[in-house]
């Protein structure tokens, strides 16, 4: 069995205050229903646990209700960081989930080919979706003056979904103890597990500011 853990669980502190933006509307639904409706569609995934706010809780039952969204195992409160929440994700998978997939709830033009592509090579080990970087990159310190450079042809920017043998992401947090990641493939890392990259082809940003929303509402159309 596979089972999506969707994380929307985050304060939206670049959103602006108060703002969560997994429930604001992006063409006809909220961003978070997007998400949602892409891993319900998918054939990889056979079920699908959410992660919100506390004080989301009732409009995430109520948003799962309204767009049919039959594969919701759970709706579970989110911890104080993403690592907390995605644990808390992983408590709630069935016993007989052997691939986890994570996604984030703010990146609502994930494709049904991006999940299955992942899925697949889940199959040999822990897979993440990833874009080739194609912009210069510098190394900026102190005073916004560039200090360096970074080789570009080997830097890719990895996104979700990423999946993962489900015991494996289970022991890779246990041995992280209560440290914090910025996404599931660095706490694999650490672990010692070796992670590949799939690369995305179709758009696939997170909606983090006021404009993504405007970008994401483009590819919608």
């Amino acid at each position: 069995m596979t089972t999506a853990i969707i994380v929307a669980a985050g304060k939206s502190e670049r959103m602006g205050s108060g703002v969560d933006k997994a429930f604001l509307p992006l063409c006809s639904k909220p961003v978070l229903a997007w998400s949602l409706l892409a891993f319900e569609r998918s054939p990889e995934i056979d079920r699908i646990v959410l992660v919100v706010r506390k004080d989301q809780l009732v409009a995430a039952q109520a948003l799962a209700k309204m767009f049919g969204i039959a594969k919701l195992k759970g709706i579970v409160p989110g911890g104080k960081t993403r690592s907390e929440s995605v644990q808390a994700g992983l408590a709630q998978c069935d016993i007989d989930t052997k691939t986890v997939v994570v996604h984030d709830g703010a990146r609502p033009l994930v494709s049904r080919r991006t999940i299955a592509a992942v899925v697949e090579a889940a199959a040999k080990g822990p897979a993440v979706a990833g874009i080739r970087v194609t912009d210069a990159l510098k190394r900026v310190e102190k005073g916004m003056t560039i200090s360096g450079s970074v080789e570009r042809d080997k830097v890719w920017a990895v996104q979700t979904p990423q999946a993962f043998p489900v015991g494996v992401l289970r022991d890779a947090y246990k041995a992280a103890g209560k440290a914090d990641f910025a996404d599931d493939s660095e706490v694999v890392e650490k672990a010692g597990g070796q992670v590949k990259v799939v690369e995305c082809v179709d758009p696939n940003f997170k909606i983090t500011v006021a404009s993504d929303l405007q970008l994401a509402a483009y590819f919608l159309k």
